[in-house]
This record gives C-alpha cells, sequence and structure tokens, in this order.
C-alpha cells in the first residue's frame, strides 16, 4: 500500500500539541482592522485550540503528524 499524502495546506495552517490538541491562528485578523477595538485585535493574536468536530477531519488530512 502507497505511502498516504499530508494535506499541505492544512499542515501550514495549523499544529498539533505533544498531548494530541489542534492549534491553529483565530480568524477576522487580516484586514478592516480600525473599526475592531484594541482588547478584540489583541485577543485575536493568541492560538487557539479547535474543537472535536474539526480535529476528526484535521487529523485524516495529516496522516504522520
Amino acid at each position: 500500500m502507497p505511502k498516504m499524502k499530508t494535506h499541505r495546506a492544512t499542515a501550514k495552517r495549523v499544529r498539533l500539541t505533544k498531548n494530541g490538541k489542534v492549534c491553529a491562528h483565530k480568524a477576522f485578523k487580516s484586514h478592516l482592522l480600525t473599526h475592531k477595538n484594541r482588547k478584540r485585535k489583541r485577543s485575536l493574536r493568541k492560538g487557539n485550540t479547535l474543537e472535536a468536530a474539526a480535529v476528526r477531519s484535521i487529523r485524516r488530512a495529516l496522516p504522520y503528524a
């Protein structure tokens, strides 16, 4: 059986912790930042652990991670 391929777009956006949690950056931080308040932009800087519903499909995309 051939090797499975890693989905490269997912691998660039997501990383796995040692405990198996999936971390990603938060959305809505790329543009139109002038009307968003400081507190909101500051909280968008932080990483985000994804919920279980998304983790299952991401693990399938990253077979060797």
